[in-house]
This record gives structure tokens, C-alpha cells and sequence, in this order.
């Protein structure tokens, strides 16, 4: 019999809740009976406070002191990368994306190799899809971030005007972000400017992460950073072939953990990432406002209910899914006919459904299962 040993450290606040969207559905689909190969076991734990939601880890083993030790390394792993990552706070003794943007206009900042990495990264993805995803658009982001807050917090219920977002575009050009890789120093030439890598940050450290699981000796897990970004490695060790991820319906309720996924993935060692306008969002006069913002109308982007990016590295899935959620269908399906090793699957907003020829073969519905 499967033996399955779980555990969970911390409990998720509001935003881990609203984060939660492929993580309730874990237990359906990660648990299933049958025999493990070579008498392994599989091991569950989840753990609070990085990048805003919940980290599970899932892995077949045969020592709960192996899984402890991988957990431990993926949680100290993922802290120090939010740390490193992170706009909104600072840390005694560490140069991070805070510092950087308290330093706009003044000064280069010294960063590490990590950060350095991150940003080259997107430059690299940039070329693919210019201008769909912008890591200066931090003064837009933060506004429309500041009126989500305060909605949510039972402050103010708002729109930012037009005149402020256009205002604050004129501090998010790309171009004014130096980058020295000899000297390991970023540099935003002009006050104000800010630095925001939401849209690639958690599958970045989520990808560095499994790298240093599967060199940890990891050969068959999970990792879960809410749910929206799952890593997978290698393949189930036991009776079933590919793993099974279910994909959620945007119309369905994330803390109702019974109902059932819009469809489920079988797939092994791949990153399956979702961006949606359900995941972040406030409601205004009936009209909801969710946190994937047009980098051209500074606006919601309004063509998609969900888009779910299927492709082996994380941090290319976690970009990939946001470029894909900004673009229209048609430019969308040309990014991805160029890019290649990569399936996606676009829920519109009247609820139809498109999807690549390789993501619908691997899905369970499209198997008569």
C-alpha cells in the first residue's frame, strides 16, 4: 500500500488563500492508492512566508529524514530568494530590488550574482515578446497595487484615473535600466523609477529551486508555490505513468476544495504555470480589476478569463504565462509557434477554450479518461 506521510508548518493569510489556485486540488490528485516502486513513500509539507503564498513539497523517498533535508534546503532556498527579490522590504546587510529602487536616480547598487542572473533573464525573454512584459513598470504596478490593498483592506474602493497610471509610464522605460555584469551593479537612471519582477520571480526561484533538488538527489516530486506555478520532477514512483494536475475553472470557488478541476494535465517533468484574473483582483461597480496590467493601455488586460503555460523550465513558464495573458490570441499563437517547447492553454472570457495541439494531448479529457 502507498504509505503517505504529510505535514504543514504556518497557515496561509488572505493573499495565500487567493493564491491557492491548483494547491486545493493537490490531495485529489497527488494521493491516489497504489504500490510504490522499491518500497518508496511519499512525503507532503508546505511551508508560509515567501513570495506572498504557500510552498508545498511533494517527494517519493524512502527516509523521512531525506524529505526533511530537501524541505529545509527548498525552504532556506526560497527565503533567500524572496529576500533578494523583494520590493517591498529591506534587509540588514543585503542589496535587493528594494535597494535598487530606493537608490533610483542616485546611485549603481551592487547586487548579487542571483539578481544580476534574474534580470538577464528577462532581457533574454524580452526579445521574444518586446514590451509585453516590463520589469520597469513598477510606478504603474504599484499604484494599481495600492488601490487593490486598500479595496481589500476595507479602505477606499477605487480606479486609479487614467491621468495618474499615464503619468507613472513615463517612468517605465526599459531603456534607463543599466545593468553592469562586470561590475555586478544595476543602475535606474531616473528617480522614481522602480524595478517590480512579479511576473517572473516565483517560477525564477521556483525553477533554481528543483535544479538543486534534483541535484539534491530528488528524483520524483513536486514543488507547488501556490498552486498557480508547479514544478514536477520526474515522473510518480509508483503504479501511475505521469503525474495528474488539475486545471482550475476560473468560475469555481478556490477554498471549496471538492470541486471539480476544469480538466487535469498528465504529465511528467514539466512546469505548468497559470495566469488568471482571478488569482490577484477587486471588484468595482460590479467590474472586477485584477493585477495582470497592459503595459500599452495601463489597464486590466481583458482577453482572457486564464492562460496556462506547459514547458519544462518554470521561470520560462512563469514569463511566458503572463506575456500570454497581455497578448491577443493571434500574437499569442505566433510567440509560441517561434518560441517552440511550449503547449498553452487560453480560457476566454465567454468561457472557450483554445489550446496548442501538444497541451490537448495531454489532456485527460482528450484520452476518453
Amino acid at each position: 500500500q502507498t504509505k503517505t506521510n504529510t505535514k504543514r508548518r504556518g497557515y496561509p493569510g488572505r493573499d495565500a488563500l487567493i493564491f491557492c489556485l491548483l494547491l486545493i486540488l493537490l490531495p485529489a490528485f497527488f494521493s491516489l492508492p497504489g504500490c510504490n516502486r522499491d518500497n518508496t513513500i511519499k512525503y507532503s509539507d508546505s511551508f508560509t512566508g515567501t513570495f506572498d503564498t504557500v510552498i508545498q513539497i511533494i517527494a517519493y523517498t524512502d527516509s523521512d529524514t531525506q524529505f526533511q533535508e530537501w524541505v529545509s534546503q527548498a525552504e532556506t532556498r526560497f527565503r533567500q530568494l524572496h529576500k533578494l527579490f523583494d520590493i517591498y522590504h529591506e534587509y540588514e546587510g543585503l542589496n535587493n530590488l528594494f535597494t535598487v529602487n530606493e537608490m533610483a536616480g542616485i546611485q549603481p547598487v551592487v547586487v548579487d550574482q542571483e539578481l544580476i542572473d534574474l534580470l538577464m533573464f528577462f532581457i533574454d525573454m524580452d526579445q521574444s515578446a518586446p514590451g509585453a512584459v516590463n520589469i520597469a513598470f513598477g510606478p504603474v504596478l504599484s499604484i494599481w497595487h495600492d488601490y487593490r490593498t486598500s479595496a481589500l483592506d476595507g479602505g477606499a474602493v477605487a480606479v486609479p484615473d487614467q491621468e495618474l497610471l499615464e503619468a507613472a509610464s513615463l517612468l517605465c522605460n526599459l531603456d534607463k535600466v543599466i545593468i553592469d555584469t562586470g561590475e555586478n551593479t544595476v543602475f535606474l537612471q531616473e528617480a522614481g523609477m522602480q524595478l517590480d519582477v512579479g511576473a517572473i520571480a516565483k517560477g525564477y526561484a521556483t525553477e533554481l529551486v528543483a535544479r538543486d533538488l534534483i541535484a539534491a538527489g530528488m528524483t520524483s516530486g513536486i514543488i507547488s508555490a501556490g498552486g498557480s506555478n508547479v514544478r514536477l520532477i520526474g515522473k510518480p514512483a509508483d503504479e501511475r505513468s505521469t503525474w495528474q494536475i488539475g486545471l482550475q475553472n476560473p468560475d469555481s470557488n478556490p477554498l471549496i476544495p471538492d470541486e471539480p478541476p476544469l480538466d487535469v494535465l498528465l504529465v511528467n517533468d514539466q512546469s505548468i504555470v497559470t495566469s488568471g484574473d482571478y488569482q490577484r483582483y477587486y471588484e468595482v461597480d460590479g467590474v472586477i480589476y485584477h493585477h495582470l496590467i497592459d503595459t500599452k493601455t495601463l489597464q486590466p488586460a481583458r482577453h482572457f478569463r486564464a492562460v496556462t503555460v506547459m514547458t519544462p523550465d518554470s521561470a520560462r513558464a512563469d514569463f511566458l504565462s503572463t506575456a500570454l495573458f497581455l497578448l491577443p490570441i493571434d500574437q499569442g499563437l505566433a510567440l509560441v509557434n517561434q518560441l517552440g517547447d511550449c503547449e498553452v492553454l487560453w480560457i476566454f472570457p465567454d468561457n472557450r477554450i483554445e489550446a496548442t495541439d501538444g497541451m490537448r494531448a495531454h489532456l485527460k479529457s482528450a484520452q476518453g479518461n
